[in-house]
């Protein structure tokens, strides 16, 4: 087995990361690569090509980890989960419909979370069953 274990910690670390690279890449306040870059084509400067280059590397590394992890179906499952979370926070009162904004934040933190289940998705099951992928290299 490699030297990774399964924490809170790292789990933490996962989230935060993937709730950067999502809030970075676009938020309802305005302060985000999409409203300072492509709202605003074609001015593009070497600045804001060179965030956007490292967004898409952040971008294909999560996607590329969760699908990798988690397959589609699974990807289906986590967005069928979280769907069904926003549609029972909704219907719980706990969030209105009529507030765009607060939805807005609700699907993206969301998202935040399935990319960083997706990254740490082959820990997860690891430990819950044992089974390793077999893409894991000892050293």
């Amino acid at each position: 087995m490699s030297g990774q274990a399964l924490n809170w910690t790292g789990y933490l670390l996962r989230l935060l990361f993937a709730l950067v690279l999502v809030f970075a890449s676009y938020n309802p306040e305005g302060y985000s690569y999409y409203h300072w870059t492509l709202l605003q084509l074609p001015a593009i400067t070497p600045a804001k090509a060179l965030l956007g280059v490292v967004l898409v590397i952040g971008w294909v590394v999560y996607l590329r980890a969760t699908l990798r992890s988690l397959g589609l179906i699974g990807l289906a499952l986590a967005g069928a989960f979280f769907g069904t979370l926003i549609w029972l926070f909704v219907d719980l009162g706990w969030v209105s419909a009529d507030t765009p904004r607060a939805l807005a934040y609700l699907v993206l933190f969301l998202l935040s979370a399935v990319l960083s289940i997706g990254l740490s998705w082959s820990l997860i099951r690891r430990r819950l069953t044992g089974q390793v992928d077999v893409d894991e290299v000892d050293e």
